[in-house]
């Protein structure tokens, strides 16, 4: 009889609350009562299901805590991390934007706020004459129709034309790529323009023709001879070379290896003594960051959330790498985002 009557109750709720697809503030509370007695809830009983990813460690850091006040789902934010480890995070469809800095989170702040400024991308059009000065201020100048290198107080200079620059993280190096003269100027160069368009007849412009010919002449030997024409690297780095051809058609990288300035070729890591220390292999050629570790043994690359290293070892699920420095030592940084602890960890490896 009692089990009778236990199924006609069952039956009877059924009738009363028979919305499909939707909790009624009945079910709501028989939802919550049973989430407290397992000590879970909607959102959380999801994530924190969720296993670690490989890359994990028990070493690692919080860089940002999703829980607690914030209360933020990662798979609905876009993030930003700064070189120096600031994380900006920004729920999607809002107009909120939270900073983390060694673990303490600041915000909400709006867009434009001065507090989020430096994670606005900043144009660089440094392939135009006035981009390129903005970009190595303080380091370049215009002087005249030359460039001046200025740097810990030595002026190296003038120079025609500078292909390339790059300084430490630091700011104790540089290296630079540059030609002394140029057979014409750019001044020159439209003057020439100008006059052989104007002129009437062929006879004008081969006259022309021999004018310029005679001032490009005249710029070599005033400008120290055919030598002065070719490029050559200044540096205030002790020994360091480069050759054109050596250089497999690399260029200065100061983002590789710690406070250090290397020539990065397609699939070559090149020092400035002008060896090879590294031709990478197939999968790392045209990775999102490489790394060079402090003694020139070992390299990484970045790739879709996969930290490959040359000794065929890979970490997974991660983002974000980068070397830091602390206590003297270098080490290979990156991200990962922790369901168990709901936050963004650090974890750093001595690199």
């Amino acid at each position: 009889m009692k089990k009778f009557a236990f199924l006609y109750l069952a039956l009877c709720l059924i009738i009363v609350y028979p919305a499909a697809g939707q909790k009624s503030g009945f079910m709501n509370k028989v939802t919550k009562s049973a989430n407290s007695i397992l000590g879970t809830s909607d959102k959380a009983a999801d994530t924190k299901t969720e296993p670690e990813p490989s890359c994990a460690s028990d070493q690692a850091i919080i860089a940002m805590d999703l829980g607690g006040k914030l209360q933020l789902d990662y798979k609905e934010l876009s993030i930003s991390i700064l070189s120096d480890g600031r994380i900006l995070a920004q729920a999607h469809g809002t107009d909120e934007y939270y900073v983390a800095k060694n673990g303490v989170t600041s915000g909400p702040y709006k867009a434009g706020d001065p507090q989020i400024a430096d994670f606005v991308p900043k144009e660089d059009n440094d392939k135009s004459e006035a981009g390129f000065l903005a970009k190595n201020k303080p380091y370049i100048t215009k002087s005249g129709e030359k460039f001046l290198i200025t740097f810990a107080g030595k002026k190296y200079g003038p120079y025609a034309q500078i292909n390339d620059f790059k300084v430490s993280r630091s700011k104790e190096k540089f290296a630079a790529v540059v030609i002394e003269t140029l057979a014409m100027s750019e001044t020159q160069g439209k003057s020439m323009e100008e006059a052989m368009e104007n002129a009437k007849t062929d006879d004008e412009r081969m006259e022309l023709a021999m004018q310029f010919a005679q001032q490009m002449q005249e710029n070599m030997t005033q400008g120290g001879g055919p030598e002065s024409m070719q490029a050559k690297i200044v540096t205030n780095i002790p020994n360091a070379k480069w050759d054109l051809l050596k250089s497999a058609g690399g260029t200065f990288n100061a983002d590789i290896k710690y406070d250090d300035i290397l020539i990065f070729a397609y699939d070559k890591i090149i020092d400035l003594q002008m060896k090879v220390i590294f031709t990478l292999k197939s999968e790392a050629i045209g990775a999102k960051n490489l790394f060079v570790n402090s003694n020139n043994t070992k390299y990484a690359y970045y790739k879709s959330g996969t930290l490959g290293f040359s000794d065929n070892t890979t970490m997974s699920d991660l983002f974000s790498p980068a070397l830091v420095k602390a206590d003297g030592t270098v080490y290979l940084s990156y991200m990962y985002y922790s369901p168990k602890k709901n936050a963004i960890m650090q974890h750093k490896i001595p690199f």
